[in-house]
């Protein structure tokens, strides 16, 4: 593979060389034993999902992505909601489409929510069509900042007064103060477009971006830094990414090689048609890497790209033995990574070889703890113990 680069740490948000390990949830559907085919034994019930949440909690991970899709499934913010009481250590990320629930109400349901886990939460800004709408991108990017405005007014100033080309607003902050502190919930918010990316430099705090070779997840490192330094702002950088690890790389290419055995590749590109965000910049690069990958779907040492067949998202994961995991994973945290969030397929299977072979290895904090969202004590807001007026 010839001598590996070293990466230059970007300026990120933060400095500390540590990480937030995430896994992911099956709240829109599909996990599965076999890329492809519809598991009936692993729908996307509330029980199923429950029991994803409390697993990965239980086996230390910090975080666990609610993605969103308009497909037989759970409602990110309703199961967060649902799910609060079960849990006590793990930070939900819940992902909102901006546009489906008008922004003060979404920020009073997100800071319910944020009270109920004690700042265990974060949000993760979806700049997508709405379900069953073809909007032309100019709109979705102004209703997106509209919408993270009015949601940081609602969470840290007196009162909600806003005046923009979609929202027109005049109204209490109180129902919606968040028990996070210095701003709220953290920002979470993926996008190739400059639209997209203009988005996060602007008003997020965390870029999530997918799998590509190291080189060019290195140059949008870059690139969002200096987006971000042009506002006068820094941000940290995460990656969504699958993963297959066993105890020798052989063994993982050879499960690999398992999920995909049964793939219809007709009955694939339905299912990942089915997203709202199937047709996107992102997803359509993610397409184009597949086409780049040698005859076993690799496009670089350990990253395989076939399980982008299914999936409208996230297209590519690492697979390899423990050894050569943690060293991709720190190759990415030397780059400026501090946040990954990874998944496998059972997903309950998979984060369990994962705990056990990976995890203790890697530097796992909450990125919402380290910067200082959480308090140490009870904070004083509408909802503990501020005078009610």
């Amino acid at each position: 593979m010839g001598e590996k680069k070293k990466w230059e740490t970007a300026a990120v948000r933060t400095v500390d060389r540590l990480a937030e390990i995430g896994w992911f949830d099956d709240v829109i559907g599909g996990d599965t034993e076999y890329l492809g085919i519809l598991d009936h034994t692993r729908r996307s019930s509330f029980e199923h999902c429950k029991e994803i949440a409390l697993q990965a909690e239980a086996s230390g991970f910090k975080n666990i992505l609610l993605p969103t899709a308009y497909t037989v499934g759970q409602e990110a913010i309703t199961f967060a909601a649902a799910i609060a009481p079960f849990t006590k250590k793990i930070k939900l990320l819940a992902a909102i489409r901006t546009g489906e629930i008008h922004p003060p109400t979404l920020a009073r349901a997100l800071a319910n929510i944020d009270h109920q886990l004690q700042g265990r939460f974060a949000i993760n800004i979806i700049n997508s069509d709405l379900p069953g709408l073809r909007e032309k991108p100019e709109l979705r990017y102004q209703r997106c900042i509209e919408t993270i405005e009015i949601l940081k007014q609602a969470w840290t100033a007196d009162r909600i007064k806003y005046k923009g080309e979609i929202y027109d607003l005049d109204l209490p902050s109180d129902p919606a103060k968040t028990y996070q502190q210095n701003g709220g919930p953290l920002l979470y918010f993926g996008g190739t477009s400059d639209g997209s990316r203009d988005v996060c430099a602007r008003h997020c705090d965390v870029f999530l971006t997918w799998p590509e070779r190291e080189e060019s997840l290195y140059a949008t490192i870059q690139d969002m830094t200096a987006r971000a330094a042009a506002y006068g702002r820094k941000i940290d950088f995460g990656l969504r990414i699958h993963v297959v690890v066993r105890e020798t790389e052989a063994e993982a290419r050879a499960y690999a090689k398992k999920l995909t055995s049964k793939l219809d590749e007709k009955k694939a590109l339905e299912i990942r048609s089915r997203g709202e965000d199937s047709r996107s910049l992102g997803v359509l690069r993610q397409d184009e890497l597949r086409k780049e990958a040698d005859e076993d779907g690799y496009i670089e040492h350990l990253l395989w790209t076939d399980i982008g067949k299914v999936f409208s998202g996230c297209g590519g994961g690492l697979v390899g033995s423990p050894e050569q995991i943690i060293e991709k994973i720190n190759r990415y945290m030397d780059m400026g990574f501090r946040a990954f969030i990874f998944s496998g397929f059972p997903l309950q299977q998979e984060a369990a070889y994962f705990s056990r072979l990976v995890l203790p290895h890697l530097p796992n904090v909450s990125l919402s703890e380290v910067q200082g969202r959480i308090p140490k004590n009870t904070p004083v807001t509408p909802y503990t113990t501020a005078d009610l007026t």
